[in-house]
């Protein structure tokens, strides 16, 4: 599939080839590349044209890791607006998803997901890093993007978060120690998909210094100017149930009328997209809860009326499904333990 990558994804190019003693510029011209998009982050630059750039540069510079010196150049804010609602997001999970579900702004032929451990280990998850289509991108693409989803988490938690090893499709373009140097953790090759295998628990780790005020107005502006492809409906009642939790009934009527719909075309809809009212709900509950538990003193029958719970033990049942501990006892770690070890 060819399509489009905002030059963001090329950030540090110049500096790298200057580096080397190259000229990004000719470099980017030979291989289809605007000059412009040097040193811009929103030129759009074909994906192929990108590879080729990228992956042309590393042989005749030469520069093996390419990729992962471009990475030392990127931040978080290569995302553009996404960025300030992945930073904002209450738990390392919440970011992750947001990414994953918004990253098609920044390109459509790119996806993020967190995927069962490749070696079959219940407390551990993947986050892949890949093509839409679910193939493999070009191999020092592979590397940048890799590198920039590992510097992102750990500016997310402010340091280590406990990376455990790292799977790349192809051969160490460089010397494997230059991976394990860069990623601080194992790095294998050749491997089904690009990947760093985490702790599971990682996803309920709570960020701080979030301001919930600027990811929803980041939401808000992302779903309106730029709706997921095949999932229109579910950031609209994911945005309706947040802003009704805890004041209102959460219901699918109500929600319904907000946005001008019969309950049953909203449920139909959902069911399209893959998901349902119930689940975007219980989603809702679960990171206002972790928020509210875990940063606030509040007791815990408030804390279960601000969600939308009925009573104290609703929350408590609630709690060892989502986290697989009491609400005390996540309170007292300060993060959730696993989500899913209360899971049936």
């Amino acid at each position: 599939m060819r399509s489009f990558i905002r030059s963001a994804g090329i950030r540090g190019f110049r500096s790298v080839v200057e580096a080397h003693q190259g000229d990004a510029a000719l470099l980017a011209e030979r291989y289809g590349v605007g000059i412009d998009a040097l040193d811009s982050d929103d030129v759009l630059v074909s994906d192929v044209a990108m590879g080729r750039l990228l992956e042309g540069a590393a042989r005749e510079l030469p520069c093996p890791d390419l990729g992962l010196q471009m990475a030392l150049h990127q931040d978080i804010g290569i995302l553009g607006p996404l960025a300030i609602a992945v930073q904002n997001a209450p738990t390392v999970g919440g970011a992750l998803e947001c990414a994953s579900q918004f990253l098609f702004v920044h390109s459509p032929v790119l996806s993020f997901s967190i995927v069962a451990d490749p070696e079959g280990r219940h407390g551990e998850v993947g986050l892949r890093y890949g093509s839409a289509d679910g193939g493999v991108p070009p191999r020092q693409g592979s590397d940048v993007g890799l590198a920039f989803v590992h510097r992102m988490l750990r500016f997310l938690v402010g340091g280590p978060y406990g990376l455990h090893s790292v799977h790349l499709p192809h051969r160490p373009l460089a010397t494997a120690s230059r991976y394990t140097a860069f990623f601080g953790a194992e790095a294998r090759f050749q491997q089904e998909s690009a990947l760093l295998r985490v702790p599971r628990s990682l996803l309920a780790r709570p960020l701080t210094g979030v301001d919930e005020t600027l990811r929803e107005i980041a939401l808000t502006y992302l779903q309106a100017r730029f709706p997921e492809p095949g999932r229109t409906l579910a950031p609209q009642v994911r945005v309706a149930i947040d802003r009704s939790l805890g004041s209102t009934p959460s219901r699918i009527e109500s929600t319904g009328r907000l946005l001008g719909m019969h309950p049953r075309t909203v449920q139909r809809k959902l069911a399209a997209e893959g998901t349902s009212f119930a689940i975007l709900l219980d989603d809702a509950r679960r990171e206002s809860a972790l928020r509210l538990i875990t940063r606030t003193d509040l007791p815990f029958v408030q804390i279960a009326a601000l969600v939308g719970l009925s009573e104290q033990s609703a929350l408590t049942r609630c709690a060892r499904r989502w986290f697989g501990a009491t609400p005390r006892t996540v309170r007292a770690q300060g993060i959730a333990a696993d989500p899913e070890a209360g899971a049936p």
